[in-house]
């Protein structure tokens, strides 16, 4: 392994101490969210299921928006908000692996 790569690698670790996510650890984090929603799937329709994780999203984002950003336009958050979740939403309905 190069310095270089072993920079880039300490440079990681230190930014997932510090509590950001590359994209690896994002998709795990991820990842654990869709385990918990594949268990609950086991009790509770998924067309149940899609909404009440929806509203956590919107419940968790809202606190997020004016306890942690102290977002003062809202509306702009929403647009925001509203254009990252449509465009991921996009890219999974066209991923044919999901």
């Amino acid at each position: 392994m190069n310095n270089q790569e072993n920079k880039n690698r300490n440079e990681r670790r230190q930014a997932r101490k510090e509590g950001h996510l590359d994209n690896h650890a994002f998709l795990k984090v991820a990842d654990r969210f869709i385990d918990v929603a594949n268990d609950e799937n086991q009790n509770v329709l998924a067309t149940e299921l899609q909404m009440a994780f929806l509203y956590a999203a919107a419940r968790y984002n809202a606190h997020v928006a004016k306890n942690v950003l102290n977002v003062e336009d809202q509306e702009d958050f929403v647009k925001e908000m509203s254009k990252h979740y449509q465009e991921m939403l996009r890219n999974h309905l066209a991923d044919p692996q999901v």
